[in-house]
Order: C-alpha cells, then structure tokens, then sequence
C-alpha cells in the first residue's frame, strides 16, 4: 500500500544534487542513475532503474509525490466530478445484467451485476432462466464491504448442489478455491488455495457425480519463491478431504508458462471426460488434452504444432476440434473419446469465410455442441455471428442476429433451448432465446436496460490503408449529422495483440458524455488480433509488432483525411498491451495526437520479460535473447525511443499497485523519461490506485473513479465542454 512520507521526500530531493529538474514543471524531482546492459553488442542505456524496486522506500515516495500531482490537477477540473456523477448514476440506473451461464441440477446459474453493488455477484434460477427466480449464492459485498473481494470464475456441480467460486482481493487475481452450498449459501470445508493467478489465470472442473474436481494449481513451498507463478498443474481434490490428500493428474511436462484451462461443459453433457486445454504462453499455441473420468487416464489430443485452438465434447462422446493447420480462419474436425488423437479425426467444416474463434482467456465456447445441432462462433472482422450446423456438418444457415455485434455467449438451457448472449456499440447487453424447433430467437428479460440512450447516434464501418497496403478496418461511432469539418474532438481506441479481437461492445455513460461533449469515438481492428484469423494475428506479433503501429497511424491519418478531426484535436486510447500501442504511437507518431490516455501498459521492451507474467508474452513478443527478436522489440520499445526536445502529447497514464499481468514499474519509468525530455508544454502525470490491479476485480467505485479520471483528462486537454 502506498503511503504518504512527505518528509522522506523532502530528504529525497535534497540529496539528489545537481540532476536537471524535469521539462514538464512543477513534477515531482526524478534522479537520473543511469544503468547500462549490453545486448547482442547493442549497448542500452537505462536512466530509471531505480524506480523498478517498489519496496525503496525512495520509489514509495516519488510514487506517492506523483499521484499528489495527479489529484491535484484532476481534483480541480470541474467536469471531474460531473462525468463521475454520470456514469454512477447511469451505473444505479442500469437494470441487472446476467452472464456466464451454466446449466446443472435442472438449474441454470449465472453471474449477475446487480446495482448498486460494488461486485458481481452469483446465484441461480429456474431451468427457463427466469430472472424473477434469481436467486444470489455468493455476494462479496456482504464477504467484504469495502467492495474489493471479487469472484474470479465460478464453477456450480453437475447436480446443482455446490458452487466452486475462486475468490480474490483488490484487483489481485490471487485466487483460492472456496465451495458453497447452493441452498443455503453456507461455505463448506473445503477451501483449495493456488488455483487461480494473473500469469496463467486458473480454471476447475466437476467430476460428473459432483464428489470432487479437478483445479489448476501453482506450486507451493516444494518450489523457490521465483516459480511459484509458473508450472501450473491440474490436480484432483475430492470434498470432505484435507487438500494434502490432493492428487496430481497432468502438467509435469507441460511448458513452464503453460496456461491451463478445464472444460466443464462436457460433463454436463455426459459425464464421460474433461478437456484440458493448455496454452504455452500467450501466443496462441495450444495442446489438448482428455481426462476419461471412467479410467481416470490422460490423453493427448494434439500437439502445439497441430495448430488446434479449441476443443469441445458432445452428448455422444465425440470431440469437435477448431484446428488452424493451414487453415488460418479455422476448420471443424470431429474425433471420439474412444480414438481422441487428431490423427483420427476427420474434416466435419471446411474452412469459410468467417473465422471460427479460438480458446482464449476472454468469451464463452466458440463451438456448443448438442444432440440436434453445432453452434459455431464466427467473425468476420470483428463483428461476429452464430453458424448453425447439423451434427454430421451439413450448414444450416445463422441465427438471425443483428448486424454488427459481438456474441458473447451460447449457453444451452432446460427443453433444448439456447440462451445466445450478444452485445453492440449502441444498445446494452442483450439475451435471447433461441428454440431449435422452430428456428426463433425471442427476446428475454435476461436483457439488459440502461438509462443511456444513443438513439441519436449511428456506427459506421469504415477502413484505412497501412503502410504496406494492407486494409485495416475501425468503427466510427458519431452522433447523426456529424459535420465533417475537422473540428470534432476524435479518440482512437486500439490494443492489436494476443489474437484478441477487437468487437462490438456497450460503452455506456462514458462513450454518452464523450459524444455530448461534441466527440466522436473510432474504434479500430488491427493486426495483431484474430479479426481474420492467424494471420492476422502472426502478422501483428513477434518480429512483424510495427505493424500494429503503422495500423493505427493510418487509421489517426485517415479519420484526419475523412474530415473528422485534426492533429490538435486527436487523442488516443489504449491499456495494458494497448498500453504499448499507446507508448509506439505518442513516441513514433508524436506530430498526430494532441492527447495521449495509456492504462497499465508495457513500455520497456527490454525489462517486460524479467517479470513473472513477462515470461508468458515471450511468445506474443519476443525475448531478447534472440537477436532477431531483440533488435525487432527495441526498434520499436517506447521508453527507449522517447528523446530530448520532442514535443511529445499531454499525457495521462494509470496502474494499479496489485497488477500481477503488467508491472506497475513499465508506467513510472516511462513517466519519468516522458516528464524529463518533452518539449510540447502539456502535462504528463501519472495516477496509481492501492485499490487495483490490472482491472479485473476492482469495486465499481475504483473502476468509475479511474474512467472519470481519464475522460475528464481528456475533455481538458482538448478544450471539450460537457
């Protein structure tokens, strides 16, 4: 927790000496004690090292120095406050939302945002998911009051009885494995720690008579300190025994940054086998694996070099596999729990025209598969859709969905039917119900309402040409009857990585009070995500990551060139690997924004791997032990490219103290150097929260309050009136 030690800091100053004050005034005094490494006989200089020990208590004080200026300058803006006040009301507004839902016992659970709670909380309803019978399980507000207990995932037995629930505090993603009667909501004995974690997240499993499951779990004391975020296993833990009595079931051999996740889905289904899915890193990789819970044996489906993705069991013991071996928008392959190998298997879906998504760390199954039908997740450049097939692969057509949205979710309920969870730029979170029998989709007061209304506003498709030619598509979204004069205050929102696309999602009050204060909001699909599939993504990653920054120049020039906006009214957005797409633009590109928001990004490509999460980007970036790799990362690593006497944008960065994906240390070094060598006259400041991590888990009053922040940045530095 970061303390105020004004004395200490006065001291501080006073013994630093000579080093030149910083180009942007009135920021707090930053030494210089320049540390130098040599790299594949590149020599790299690096002025901030000290500032990566968070535990000095010299960097305790500079930190705690720098977030007095931030509040001070935010603090006093006017429309602070109002832009916070919008998106709390519009928050207590908002009707409950539901998600995540699962069917077991005849019940269906969900996750449910239920105003004005600070927390998700999780409960059950009736087999047709009626949300007049919701009832909550789990509440971590009535856990902890101040709001920062949260529900990393949550997990409810075959026969409805239990729900497994890793719980965490402030935004840490630190999660143990806690499991509650879903009756009483009474917590059992039964607590399993080091189930969950930032590096490689953490997922469970119920054996299909709902005695036990299988979790991932991180080494404990049997490892050093330095690798007990890594080695991530899965082992067996049945109810009522002590966690000692655990037993170990696969992940020996897994890589050391293997990221693991358990399919419960199949159990549901039929009882016969679980999935393991492991990802080496973050780089899109996969092995499969099943767990036949008659024999308890392991087997392997595929390999890393098969290119499979994704996995998914049927009622009938067959495995649907979404492989990408010289396919890069995905073909469907069916094999058997009795024969599960993808030798065995057999092309069920050609690769089409859409992309069949992937496993990832974010959205449900990309492939649902009941007795009568598949449901396949595809997209088409960031919009996405449902494909519906038969189950011997015969093409049915799509669900009849509305144009550009993002489908978050197929979740099969009571009678066969299927709740299909979608979401758009303009209206809320939307659930619908779909009967195969009749092929309709009805509405569903699963539905999410808000008080926010762009009824007056339009999203238009539109695309921009990158360097090397490639066409790279982005969403405007404008208020009808924008003038195209140049004058519109314009923010560019972009992340291009880890095969994460980039889809249609409800913004809400703060996208509402952007737009009222005369802007107009683009949202861009860059290389480096899975818009159109691997390549998309492989020409985004590793030694081709300029791409992703030429992708997002060229849509800043475009939106110039359509009359939009102008250099002096642009701004851009971005976190945490947007975050470094952030660094690349204000240091490659600092002549086209006028305003610069980064949240929880990397920024030292030479230091990213050195953390515990860094190691598990390697295969996204590069390590700098390659020299191909490292030449390619320090081309374009923000911090060492930021330079004396450039006029570099007004800039606004935020981290959390509990991040556990991206080292809160990336943001203050790149603070310091940005503070010390800009020559545009804007402000640089830099804001830390002790009530977040990277922004999962945090209270809504944190997660409102760091937007308010930003936006209200924003509204200033552009001279914007809401």
């Amino acid at each position: 927790m970061l303390r105020s030690k004004p004395l200490l800091f006065s001291l501080l100053v006073m013994s630093m000496g000579s080093t030149a004050w910083a180009a942007d005034r009135g920021v707090p005094f930053t030494p210089a004690h320049p540390v130098s490494q040599t790299y594949h006989g590149v020599r790299v200089t690096d002025p901030y090292r000290w500032l990566e020990n968070s535990d000095d208590p010299k960097v305790i004080a500079w930190s705690d120095a720098q977030n007095a200026r931030t509040r001070a300058y935010l603090d006093h803006l006017a429309q602070r406050q109002v832009v916070f006040d919008r998106l709390m009301a519009a928050y207590r507004a908002q009707s409950p939302s539901y998600s995540d839902f699962h069917l077991a016992g005849g019940h269906v659970f969900a996750q449910a945002v239920l105003p004005p709670h600070q927390q998700p909380v999780v409960g059950v309803m009736n087999g047709r998911a009626d949300p007049k019978t919701f009832r909550t399980i789990i509440d971590p507000d009535r856990i902890d009051p101040s709001g920062q207990t949260t529900i990393d995932w949550s997990v409810p037995s075959p026969d409805g009885r239990l729900l497994a629930v890793s719980l965490s505090q402030n935004g840490t993603e630190d999660g143990t494995v806690h499991v509650f009667d879903t009756k009483t909501g009474a917590e059992t004995a039964d607590i399993v720690p080091r189930a969950q974690y930032p590096t490689a997240g953490g997922s469970l499993a119920w054996k299909a008579d709902s005695s036990g499951f299988w979790y991932t779990r991180y080494p404990g004391e049997e490892r050093p300190e330095a690798d007990r975020h890594f080695y991530q296993q899965v082992w067996y833990h049945r109810l009522g025994t002590p966690v000692s009595q655990d037993v170990y079931v696969a992940g020996r051999d897994f890589p050391k940054i293997a990221e693991i996740a358990l399919d419960n889905y199949g159990v549901s289904q039929n009882g016969h086998a679980v999935l393991i899915s492991v990802e080496e890193g973050d780089g899109g990789r996969f092995q499969q694996y099943v767990i036949n819970q008659k024999s308890g044996q392991v087997t392997r489906i595929s390999d890393f070099d098969d290119r499979v993705v994704a996995a998914a069991i049927g009622p009938d013991d067959h495995i649907y596999l979404v492989s990408r071996k010289n396919a890069p928008r995905g073909e469907l392959l069916e094999t058997s729990l009795e024969h599960p190998a993808v030798a065995d298997a057999k092309r069920l879906i050609a690769q089409g025209e859409g992309v069949i998504m992937g496993g990832a760390e974010f959205g449900g199954a990309p492939v649902i598969a009941t007795r009568k039908a598949l449901y396949v997740r595809e997209m088409v450049g960031g919009p996405s859709r449902v494909a519906v097939f038969s189950p011997d692969g015969k093409p049915r057509g799509d669900l009849s969905l509305p144009p550009v949205i993002s489908v978050s979710d197929v979740s099969p309920i009571a009678h066969g039917d299927m709740l299909v969870s979608f979401n758009s730029y303009l209206t809320p979170h939307q659930v619908m119900r779909y009967r195969p029998g009749t092929g309709k989709l009805k509405p569903t007061p699963l539905s999410s309402t808000s008080p926010v209304s762009f009824a007056d506003c339009e999203a238009v498709r539109a695309e921009a040409t990158s360097r090397d030619g490639t066409h790279v598509p982005m969403t405007v979204i404008r208020r009808r009857g924008t003038h195209l004069d140049g004058r519109n205050p314009t923010l560019v929102y972009g992340y291009g990585g880890y095969g994460i696309s980039e889809m249609p999602r409800f913004m809400g009050a703060w996208l509402r009070a952007w737009l009222d204060a005369g802007g107009v909001y683009v949202d861009t699909n860059l290389r480096g995500g899975g818009e159109f599939g691997a390549t998309w993504h492989e020409d985004g990653a590793l030694t081709h990551k300029q791409n992703v920054f030429d992708d997002f120049a060229a849509v800043s020039r475009q939106v110039i060139a359509d009359g939009y906006t102008s250099s002096s009214r642009l701004a851009a957005l971005g976190g945490s690997n947007g975050g470094l797409l952030m660094g690349a633009a204000m240091t490659q590109t600092p002549e086209l924004y006028r305003a610069v928001v980064s949240l929880v990004g990397i920024y030292d490509m030479t230091r990213i791997e050195l953390d515990p999460n860094g190691a598990f980007n390697v295969t996204e970036f590069g390590t700098v032990r390659d020299p191909a790799q490292f030449h390619a990362m320090l081309s374009y690593s923000p911090y060492q490219a930021v330079r004396p006497g450039v006029k570099y944008p007004a800039v606004f960065m935020a981290t959390g103290t509990h991040d556990g994906r991206v080292n809160p240390a990336q943001s203050r070094k790149m603070i310091a150097k940005l503070q010390a060598d800009t020559a545009s006259g804007y402000p640089v400041y830099l804001s830390i929260s002790d009530k977040a991590g990277h922004g999962m888990g945090s209270a809504v009053n944190v997660r409102l309050g760091q937007t308010a922040d930003y936006v209200a940045f924003l509204l200033d530095q552009l001279g914007m009136k809401l």
